[in-house]
C-alpha cells in the first residue's frame, strides 16, 4: 500500500531515547526528511552521522521552521519539554512527547491547552503499552473477561541507577521524584487498564533514607479511591542497590474483578544471566557510570528492548514504528494522548503532595495547588 503522507521529522534531544528513535526513523520508508537538534553539538553531530540525518542544529527554532518538518519528537531532559512542545504545537506539527509531559503541573496544563487549541495529533512516550502481555490484558478487560474491576495493586521496583543518572543532569530536582519520573509508567498502565474509572482521592507516604543525598526520594506508596469505589494501590521504590539484577524496571500488577482476576508478574526473573563479565548499566546516558559492577542480570528488563544485529528489538521499536504508521497511514494506535500525559503528571504530583502533607488529597486537584508548596 502506498504511503499516504510522508514524514518530515524533527527530533529535539539527541540523548539515549532520541538516538533510538532517530535510528528507527532512518530505517522507516515513510520518513522522507530527518532533522536533529541538541544543545550538545558533539552529541548531535555524532547522531547525525549515525542516522544519516539531513540536518543538525543547536537552534530549535531553525529546525521547527524548516518547510520539510511536519512531525516532532521531543526527547529533551525531563525539565525541558515545555518550549519545544509549545513551539511545535504553534506550528501545527504532530507531536511525540517523552514522559513526563512537564515537571510543573501549570506548564503541563498550558501545554495541553496549546495542543488542543492547535488541533495537532500529540502522543506520549509510554512504551509499555506496546508490549504483547499488556495488550493481551487490555483486550481481556475490554471484553469483560473478569467482570467489573474493583481492586488493583501495582508495585514497581527499580535499582537506583535511574534516579542517580536522572538528577545528575540538573539542580532543579524538586519534582524529579520516583512517581513523576518513573512511577508514571506503572500508573499510566494501571489507568489504561482501568479505563473509564476516575480517581477522587489519594493518600500517599514517601521516604528518603538513601537518595536524599541526590535530591530525591526513595519510595512512594499510595492508595487511590476511584469514582465507583474501586481501590487502586500504587507503590514504587527506585532505591534498590545498583547491583540489583533488574536493568531498570520490575513490575507486578494484580487486577481483581467481579468475575475473575488477572495477575501480572513482569519482574523478568524468568530469564536470568550470571557471569564473570560485568553487565554494566541498563540505563546508561552519556557520561554516567553505575559505580558498581553487576554480574547478574534479569534479561529483557530494559524497557526499550534489546539489541541484536545492531538493531533494537522490543516495545520501543513497536511504539516508534507504530507512531510513524499512525502519521503515514492514519492507523489507530494504543499511544497515550497528551491529555493522558497531563492526567498522569497531576496524579503523580498529587501523590507527592499527599506524602508531603501526611494526609489525603481530593481529586481532581488544581495544578496551582500542586505547585503552591514548593
Amino acid at each position: 500500500m502506498a504511503v499516504k503522507k510522508e514524514i518530515g521529522l524533527a527530533i529535539i534531544g539527541c540523548g539515549t531515547i532520541g538516538r533510538i528513535r532517530a535510528i528507527l526513523a532512518r530505517d522507516y520508508p515513510g520518513v522522507g526528511w530527518l532533522g536533529l537538534c541538541d544543545v550538545n553539538r558533539e552529541l548531535g553531530e555524532q547522531l547525525k552521522a549515525d542516522c544519516a540525518a539531513d540536518l543538525f542544529t543547536t537552534d530549535m527554532d531553525e529546525l521547527l521552521d524548516r518547510p520539510e518538518v511536519n512531525a516532532v519528537i521531543v526527547a529533551t531532559d525531563e525539565n525541558n519539554h515545555g518550549a519545544p512542545v509549545l513551539g511545535a504545537a504553534e506550528r501545527g506539527h504532530a507531536l511525540f512527547i517523552e514522559k513526563p509531559i512537564a515537571t510543573d503541573a501549570r506548564v503541563s496544563l498550558r501545554i495541553l491547552e496549546a495542543i488542543e487549541k492547535a488541533g495537532v495529533d500529540a502522543v506520549m512516550g509510554y512504551t509499555q503499552r506496546f508490549r504483547r502481555r499488556f495488550l493481551a490484558v487490555k483486550e481481556r478487560l475490554a471484553t469483560g473477561q473478569i467482570g467489573d474491576v474493583h481492586s488493583v495493586v501495582t508495585r514497581a521496583f527499580m535499582n537506583r541507577m535511574v534516579p542517580i543518572a536522572t538528577v545528575r543532569r540538573t539542580q532543579d530536582r524538586r519534582h524529579l521524584t520516583p512517581m513523576v519520573v518513573s512511577g508514571t509508567h506503572s500508573l499510566d498502565m494501571s489507568m489504561w487498564l482501568m479505563a473509564g474509572k476516575e480517581p477522587v482521592s489519594i493518600y500517599a507516604r514517601s521516604n528518603e533514607r538513601v537518595l536524599s543525598a541526590h535530591g530525591t526520594k526513595d519510595s512512594t506508596f499510595g492508595v487511590f479511591e476511584m469514582d465507583d469505589g474501586t481501590l487502586f494501590s500504587m507503590n514504587i521504590s527506585w532505591a534498590l542497590p545498583e547491583i540489583w539484577p533488574g536493568s531498570v524496571y520490575g513490575l507486578e500488577i494484580g487486577i481483581v474483578g467481579t468475575k475473575g482476576v488477572i495477575d501480572i508478574e513482569d519482574t523478568h526473573r524468568d530469564l536470568v544471566l550470571a557471569s564473570d563479565v560485568a553487565q554494566g548499566a541498563g540505563y546508561s546516558p552519556d557520561g554516567f557510570s553505575p559505580g558498581a559492577p553487576r554480574h547478574v542480570d534479569f534479561l529483557t528488563s530494559y524497557p526499550p528492548g534489546d539489541l541484536h544485529m545492531d538493531q533494537l528489538w522490543g516495545p520501543m521499536r513497536e511504539e516508534t514504528v507504530s507512531w510513524y504508521q499512525r502519521l503515514c497511514m492514519g492507523q489507530e494506535t494504543p499511544h497515550a494522548t497528551a491529555r493522558d500525559g497531563h492526567r498522569n503528571l497531576v496524579l503523580t504530583m498529587a501523590m507527592d503532595l499527599s506524602a508531603r502533607r501526611g494526609g489525603p488529597v481530593s481529586l481532581p486537584v488544581d495544578p496551582k495547588e500542586l505547585m503552591a508548596e514548593d
